[in-house]
């Protein structure tokens, strides 16, 4: 379990966490859903190392991990898909991966990590010979998450993981999302997709201007009044089924 507690960020002056409390279980996709610049890329760096607390802690299976180095909380299994993918574009997709294998020395463990990827994601075995440049933004994004899984990860930070995508294609990611949660890997979602998220997630998570507002099983926030209207693009409860009238009455 990775457990965070009151963690609270600034930059400058601008405070864009504050008191932050958050569980990610293994085996669970848990959502973090807010408006833009409500402080859920903030979280996932808080939670990734890259960026420095005010105060708060994060527990790893127990372990403090509150100071550890980015670095670091990857060797732990704690890997982050960033927005924007960072991948490197002017590499192939094969390098791309191997850069996320770097905690590990065993070339038979990287050989076998990769073809799980590529068993996972085989447009990407098609192009591994490919710059990441020339590829689609869906592309990008399964290698963008296959990279990440190349650390073997007991835990994965994804960040919007479904910007610039068409329908089809987030679909299709969110469908993999769950299918690697299955595998035992926690994850940690942050997406504007409310929708579909909260189909393929166990818990959820409200943000908004820097704060925890809501937050409990992703089923029921589904059906809350205030998430619907605010994420689900306010859309109105079915009305009740009429009882058809018998006849002579």
């Amino acid at each position: 379990m990775i457990e965070a507690k009151n963690l609270s960020v600034s930059y400058g002056r601008h405070i864009a966490l504050e008191d932050v409390s958050i569980k990610l279980d293994r085996g669970d996709v848990t959502v973090v859903l807010g408006a833009n610049g409500a402080g859920k890329t903030t979280l996932v760096n808080a939670l990734a190392g890259m960026v420095p607390l005010l105060s708060g802690t994060v527990m790893l299976d127990g372990r403090n991990i509150t100071f550890e180095p980015a670095h670091n909380r990857v060797k732990l299994r704690l890997a982050t898909v960033p927005q924007g993918r960072g991948l490197f574009p002017d590499m192939s997709v094969e390098d791309n991966l191997s850069l996320g294998s770097f905690v590990s020395d065993d070339k038979d463990e990287i050989e076998f990590r990769r073809a799980e990827i590529f068993r996972v994601f085989p447009r990407l075995k098609e192009r591994a010979k490919q710059a990441s440049s020339t590829m689609s933004g869906g592309e990008q994004q399964m290698l963008a998450i296959g990279r990440a899984l190349m650390s073997s990860p007991a835990y994965l930070l994804l960040d919007e993981p479904s910007l610039g995508l068409s329908p089809v294609l987030t679909s299709e990611l969110f469908k993999t999302i769950r299918k690697i949660a299955d595998k035992g890997v926690g994850v940690l979602l942050v997406e504007q997709n409310a929708l579909q998220s909260l189909k393929i997630a166990e818990q959820a998570y409200l943000v908004e201007t820097g704060r925890i507002v809501d937050q409990g099983p992703a089923q029921g926030l589904r059906y809350d009044a205030s998430v619907i209207d605010t994420y689900l693009g306010g859309r109105k409860a079915l009305p009740a089924p009429v009882k058809p009238k018998l006849i002579g009455n």
